[in-house]
């Protein structure tokens, strides 16, 4: 299981810079869509499963992550869990509310790394580094798209 975030702008039309079908694959507790290249470096003689391009050409969504539940122990640690899983049951409606609880709990996560190593899930599905990268990723988002709708599926 996973936590999905999204941030959504009304009216906006994603553009599609290439029109190469995307392929994405789990990684330290994450889908990531990843290039052709470097899918074929990490699997040679094996075809992905892709998706086309197309599915995003109307879509509202302007930012999209995921990682796994594993994490959420450690993101309560460092006070990220109600703003990553529970936005909505604290009022929190647009990107602009998460930027600085994100970038607090970022700073936090940062400081003391191994405080925060100690709550790595035992199966190996999800990690520190993975979870400061989606906090860093998501907080960027939140500062480009202040405007923009908050929306988690967990």
């Amino acid at each position: 299981m996973s936590l999905d975030v999204y941030l959504e702008l009304r009216g906006h039309i994603q553009q599609v810079p290439d029109p190469e079908p995307r392929i994405f694959m789990r990684e330290d507790g994450q889908t990531k869509q990843i290039s052709r290249a470097e899918w074929d470096a990490r699997n040679p003689g094996r075809e992905p499963v892709t998706v086309p391009a197309a599915v995003y050409e109307h879509d509202t969504t302007v930012y999209r992550a995921n990682i796994t539940h594993n994490l959420n122990v450690m993101a309560d640690a460092a006070g990220l869990y109600i703003f990553l899983w529970r936005p909505d049951e604290h009022h929190i409606q647009t990107a602009q509310q998460l930027i600085a609880p994100l970038r607090e709990g970022l700073a936090r996560l940062q400081a003391t790394p191994g405080l925060y190593k100690i709550f790595n899930p035992d199966n190996g599905w999800g990690t520190y580094e993975g979870l400061v990268s989606f906090v860093r990723e998501y907080l960027a988002a939140c500062e480009h798209y202040p405007a923009a709708t908050v929306r988690v599926s967990r």
